[in-house]
Formats: structure tokens, C-alpha cells, sequence
């Protein structure tokens, strides 16, 4: 009887086995070897296999090698079940080399992702603004980053929002390239700290490399440059305050950043980004169209909120292609309390006899004998400045009996030199007579003083999108200076208001015929009413402004 059992065993064991080893799953031929009579003198723990783990897979298999090499010492009389064995190590060693494989690629994924989660930022994780009982005397309110990609010293809004979150109890990063001297209040504040970009390398810079190669590497790094700026040279904020434009690559990096530090965006609309490059590059130019889907798709999707410099840029946010749902503020610009009115002659004449561009005319300024007008350009193509270059020449060769003109110009520029090399052309070809043009670059303190003793300004913005404002202009009726200025956008009426504080044209035309019926006019009637127009203006302070909109939103004022 137990003859026939082996037989049957024997039998099975030659032609099924080896046959079901190529079909079915390798556990259950092992459990299948174990239950016949043949190994039952062999412990039942060497067949008892489990592939939940890798561990158990390992042990399976050295097991296997273990009863093919040691418990059959002749092969003659175990030849069969050995070569069974020997087909299940077949069928299990290209599962245990893919395992192993597995496992190193497992190891490496752990190992970068543990790397990864140790190289995180920082995150934000207190409340703003903090309960009073919980938070200790020098802890701040609240705590902002301040992102500008440009000149620190050359964007006064977002020095005057530094200034007024540390004025009211919040601690600021100020983070921008540091190109020239910030405004006194930004480096002696404690509160303020600067935070410097590193700027692009120079070649990257310069026009040795063409556009469409420059343009890419230099948004690459200014990504690297931004995000590491922000996430580990600053301490984690609450809110990440950032000037729009630029956008690329802005607002994506700071979606990634405040994403990864519990941080809310606040994006300050100052322009377009994509209305002023279709400037230089046409509407239809794909990096326009790619700029305008780029800068709408984010600036819709990733504020917490945003504010915008008119009402009119407000109510086109909430349109297409924009269609931003998250709240908007309209922040109007005002100027910082630097902007003063002069009205002491002597403090007026010190000042003009001080800085070398009005020391040779101050006595004939002070006597009103020659008129002094001041313009800060940019220099760039979003200003012309033939439109005042043209009206002076106009106003040089007029017919009336004009009061010479002392022109000078603010700023600097890429089309600065063009211009320079323009006035002394038409100075030699004796165009500009009656006028004399200086070119300035001052500090803010002196900026300032020099538009309070100024008796006109000319500000040659033409907006891109139509619907922002120039902050120059804000500045001038600050120190109680009218302004003349190109007036041809929807949101110019925000600010200048038409024979009040100031007058509008489109033409030098325009420009040439206001100049002349200003200066012309020897009582100077018209201009001191457009002055007393323009301090009006200028008394609501920027303040009064930020106080009851940003200042509440960032929870610093009530």
C-alpha cells in the first residue's frame, strides 16, 4: 500500500510538477512541494513561505538552495525533486534580481525624499496678528516680505509699504537688488532688514548674447536667486508683499514660497507686465501672448488679496482676462511725508544755490525771471521724451515775450544717452535758446526739495495699460508742484484734475501751448492757482492712505 502511495507520488511529482511551475505563482508550487508524502520526513517550516515581505522572499529562496544542496546527499535517488527544486530557484531568481532592484530604487527614492523634507524652508506657524497677552514686548505684530525685482532705491512704493508695516509694529525683509542708496528711513529703521538679491551675471546683462538666449537664462536665474532669497536667507512671514510688474518669474516663485511657508501673497498691481514688453514688442510677438496667458492665469488663482494703484485697474482685475475672485484693494498712491512744500524764500534760495545744476540761476529763478522745470523720466521708449524735447524747441523759437526755461531732468535709463546726444545736437544747432536742459541724479532728500522750489512739473508717462498712474506724479503735488503731463489713458483723471492742480495733453503741440500760457502769464495767476490746487492734493499722506487699507488688511491698524 505505501509502495503504490510513492508511486503515485512519484508519478505526480515527474510530469505535474515541473509542467505547473511555469503556470502557476511560485507560493503555490512551494506549497505544493511541501504536501507530498515524499518530504513529509522534512520540517514543515522549510516549506511554510510567505511573500509578504522581502525579508520572507530572501529566506525562501535560501531555503530552496538549502534542501536542493544539503538534505538531498544523492541525487540519484532525489534526482526528481531535486530538479523541481531547481525549477522553483529558476522561477524565483529573476523575481529576487527585480527585487533587488526595487529595494535600491526604494532606498534612493527614501533616502532623496528625507533630504528633500530636511531641506524645507521654514515655515510660518503663529497667527497673525498674535494675541497681545501672548506675544512679548519686541515681538512684532506681524511679519511681511517685501519682494521688489529691481532697484530697492528706485521703487518708493514698496520703501513707503517697509516703512509703514515697521511703523506700526511689524517687522519687514525688504528683498530687492541693491543698485542704488534706499530712502534714510528704510536703512535706520530696526525693524526693516534688507535682504539683497544677487543680481544676474553680467553677460547676461549685456547685449553680447542674443534675446532668445539671454532671456531664458536670466529667468532661470533669477528664479534660483528669488526662491532661495526668500525661503532661507529671510525668516519665515506671514505675508509676502510682491510689485507686479514684473511677473516672470515672480509670481510663480512666490506662489512656490508661499506654498512652502505657510505664507500668504499679497500682489500690488502697479502695471502689466505683458502691456509694457507688447511696448517694445508688438501685441502679436509670442513672448507677449505667453506673458499675458502667464501673468492672468496666476495673478486670478494665487493672491490671498491684491491691491492696485487706481480704480480703474481694480474693476479690470475683475474682468477677463484676469477674472480675479480673491479681494482687491484700491491703494491709491500718495506721497511719503519727505514731500513738503517750501515756503520760506531763504530755505528756497540756500537750496538752489547749493546743488550745481541751479547755482548759476538761482538768483533769476528766485526773481521769477526764469522759469525752473523739473521732470523725472525713466528714459525709456514708455516716456517719450521728444514730446518735451519738441515743445521747448517750439517754446524757443515762439513769437511772445517768454521767460527762459531751466529744464531739469531727473533718472536714469537705457535711453538716456540717446537723448543727451540729442540736446547737445539741437544746443549746437542753436534750437534751444531760451533753454537751458540739465540732467540729474539726486538723493531723495534733495529730489524732494528740488520739486518744492520748482514752478512746474512735466511728467511724460504714457501709460501701457491704461489704467495705472505715475508715482512722479504723486511726489510733485506732495512738495506743492503742479504738473503738466501726457494725459491720454483712461485712470489720468484719478489723480490730475483738468485746470485744478495741473493739465493734461497728447501732442507737443499740447505741451507747448500750456508752457506758454503758464509762463507767459506775468501776474502767474493760472500757476499759483494750480499750485494751491496741487497742495490740496498733496495733503491726504500716503499715511492716511495705507492705514486704512493695507494697514488693516495685514492686521496692524484698527
Amino acid at each position: 500500500m505505501a509502495n503504490r502511495k510513492l508511486a503515485v507520488v512519484e508519478e505526480e511529482r515527474k510530469n505535474v510538477l515541473p509542467a505547473r511551475l511555469m503556470t502557476i505563482g511560485t507560493s503555490k508550487v512551494l506549497r505544493r512541494i511541501s504536501s507530498l508524502q515524499v518530504c513529509k520526513h522534512l520540517p514543515c517550516a522549510v516549506f511554510s513561505f510567505s511573500f509578504t515581505t522581502s525579508q520572507d522572499f530572501f529566506a525562501t529562496f535560501e531555503q530552496l538552495r538549502f534542501v536542493r544542496s544539503h538534505l538531498f546527499k544523492q541525487p540519484s535517488d532525489n534526482a526528481g525533486l531535486n530538479n523541481s527544486i531547481l525549477l522553483a530557484e529558476q522561477v524565483l531568481e529573476p523575481r529576487l534580481e527585480m527585487l533587488e532592484i526595487l529595494l535600491t530604487l526604494a532606498v534612493i527614492a527614501s533616502t532623496t525624499f528625507t533630504a528633500i523634507l530636511l531641506m524645507l524652508p521654514t515655515r510660518y506657524i503663529k497667527h497673525s496678528p498674535p494675541k497681545p497677552k501672548l506675544r512679548s514686548s519686541d515681538e512684532p505684530k506681524v511679519s511681511v516680505q517685501v519682494l521688489v525685482l529691481g532697484d530697492i532705491g528706485r521703487s518708493p512704493r514698496m520703501q513707503y509699504h517697509a516703512m509703514s508695516i515697521a511703523k506700526n509694529g511689524g517687522r519687514v525683509d525688504l528683498v530687492g537688488y541693491m543698485e542704488s542708496k534706499p530712502h534714510p528711513e528704510v536703512l535706520d529703521n530696526p525693524d526693516i532688514n534688507i535682504v539683497p538679491l544677487s543680481p544676474p551675471p553680467p553677460i547676461l546683462r549685456s547685449k553680447a548674447i542674443p534675446f532668445i538666449i539671454a532671456g531664458p537664462l536670466k529667468v532661470l536665474w533669477q528664479i534660483w536667486t528669488i526662491f532661495y532669497t526668500l525661503s532661507y536667507s529671510s525668516k519665515p512671514a506671514r505675508w509676502l508683499l510682491v510689485q507686479n510688474p514684473p511677473s516672470i518669474p515672480t509670481l510663480f516663485v512666490a506662489f512656490i514660497v508661499c506654498f512652502l511657508r505657510n505664507t500668504h501673497l499679497i500682489i500690488d498691481w502697479h502695471n502689466y507686465g505683458w502691456t509694457i514688453l507688447a511696448g517694445t514688442r508688438g501685441p502679436q510677438h509670442p513672448f507677449v501672448k505667453i506673458s499675458k496667458f502667464y501673468e492672468s492665469r496666476l495673478g486670478s488663482w494665487v493672491p490671498t488679496a491684491s491691491f492696485t494703484v487706481t480704480d480703474a485697474m481694480a474693476k479690470q482685475l475683475r474682468e477677463k482676462p484676469y477674472n480675479v475672485k480673491s479681494p482687491i484693494f484700491t491703494l491709491h498712491d500718495r506721497p511719503a511725508a519727505i514731500f513738503q512744500p517750501i515756503s520760506n524764500s531763504t530755505k528756497r534760495r540756500a537750496f538752489l544755490e547749493r546743488i550745481p545744476e541751479t547755482m548759476e540761476h538761482s538768483d533769476a529763478i528766485m526773481d521769477d525771471k526764469t522759469r525752473l522745470l523739473v521732470s523725472s523720466t525713466s528714459w525709456t521708449p514708455d516716456e517719450d521724451f521728444n514730446l518735451l524735447l519738441e515743445a521747448l524747441c517750439e517754446y524757443s523759437a515762439s513769437s511772445q515775450s517768454l521767460p527762459p526755461i531751466l529744464a531739469i531732468i531727473t533718472g536714469k535709463g537705457p535711453q538716456k544717452q540717446m537723448y543727451l546726444d540729442r540736446i547737445a545736437l539741437l544746443t549746437k544747432q542753436s534750437k534751444l535758446k531760451n533753454v537751458s536742459i540739465s540732467t540729474a541724479w539726486l538723493s531723495t532728500e534733495d529730489y524732494a526739495t528740488l520739486l518744492a522750489c520748482a514752478d512746474l512739473g512735466v511728467c511724460l508717462h504714457m501709460s501701457s495699460s491704461g489704467v495705472d498712474l505715475p508715482m512722479k506724479v504723486v511726489d510733485m503735488f506732495g512738495a506743492g508742484l503742479p504738473v503738466v503731463g501726457y494725459g491720454n489713458y483712461a485712470s489720468w483723471n484719478e489723480l490730475v484734475q483738468e485746470g485744478v492742480n495741473g493739465c493734461g495733453f497728447v501732442t507737443s503741440d499740447d505741451l507747448v501751448r500750456t508752457l506758454e500760457r503758464l509762463f507767459g502769464d506775468t501776474n502767474g495767476k493760472e500757476l499759483a492757482t494750480l499750485r494751491k490746487g496741487a497742495v490740496k492734493e498733496g495733503s491726504r499722506r500716503w499715511d492716511d492712505e495705507w492705514n486704512g487699507v493695507a494697514g488693516r488688511l495685514l492686521g496692524l491698524c484698527e
